[in-house]
């Protein structure tokens, strides 16, 4: 039944985060080292998915990149995060929403991985946010963008913006397209209850951005955004 699945979801959660977040806060702050905080981070990723019934395919795994990336994925679902924290790569970072910094303990793992909050409405703290991402990826990082800033509730694309692309250019990094589906009927509107859903992952060819200036940045969108399209168009894995 969703309600009792629901339940204990969120009740081991949140268990495993008060016990888990503390000891990854200290191997971050004290040890000052990001793989106890990763290896953490993972383990409730996939506790909390397991019991939820989530499960995900992944088609494209021969085109993830060696060197450091920015994925940009589409975006229709609160479980696309952490299914595609799991499914694209070990350390990835994340360039998210600065509203969802409501956690205390969560905003400072978040802090502690290399994860970049955007104000929205905040030219300046966005810009310093973009170019904490850039040296990131100059350093060898990977992160994860939702360019549509929010969920869609149609599943059609809703228009890119343009942060993202601004911090894969100034740090010359490819962007990896990446579509993703099936998460939508895991909660629906207004519900809080969690349904087992089975989520199709498709990952692009990447698209390099080496040689390209700000100037570039609108053709870059709609190339990135069209490859999404493409791969959302081919349809889900599951049969």
């Amino acid at each position: 039944m969703p309600v009792v699945r629901s339940l204990i979801t969120y009740v081991v959660t949140v268990l495993y985060i008060a016990v888990a977040g503390p000891i990854g806060l200290f191997a971050g702050m004290v040890l000052r080292s990001q793989n106890g905080l990763y290896w953490l981070g993972h383990g409730g990723v996939r506790l909390a998915l397991a019991l939820a019934g989530i499960r995900w395919k992944v088609a494209g795994r021969e085109h993830l990149p060696s060197t450091a990336a920015v994925f940009c994925s589409n975006h229709e679902s609160n479980v696309d995060p952490p299914v595609l924290f799991e499914a694209l790569h070990p350390r990835i970072k994340v360039l998210y929403k600065a509203e969802l910094r409501s956690i205390p303990i969560l905003t400072a793992a978040f802090d502690l991985a290399g994860f970049v909050p955007v104000a929205r409405g905040d030219r300046e703290k966005s810009l310093a946010s973009i170019a904490k991402g850039s040296d990131t990826l100059r350093k060898g990082g990977a992160f994860l963008i939702f360019p549509e800033g929010t969920r869609s509730r149609t599943g059609d694309l809703l228009p890119f913006k343009k942060g993202g692309f601004i911090m894969a250019i100034d740090a010359q990094a490819p962007i990896v397209p990446v579509a993703i589906r099936g998460g939508r009927n895991a909660m629906r509107k207004g519900s809080a209850f969690v349904r087992p859903v089975k989520v199709s992952i498709r990952i692009g060819k990447p698209i390099p951005t080496a040689g390209m200036t700000l100037n570039d940045r609108d053709a870059l969108i709609a190339q990135v955004r069209g490859e999404v399209q493409k791969l959302l168009d081919e349809g889900p894995l599951w049969t």
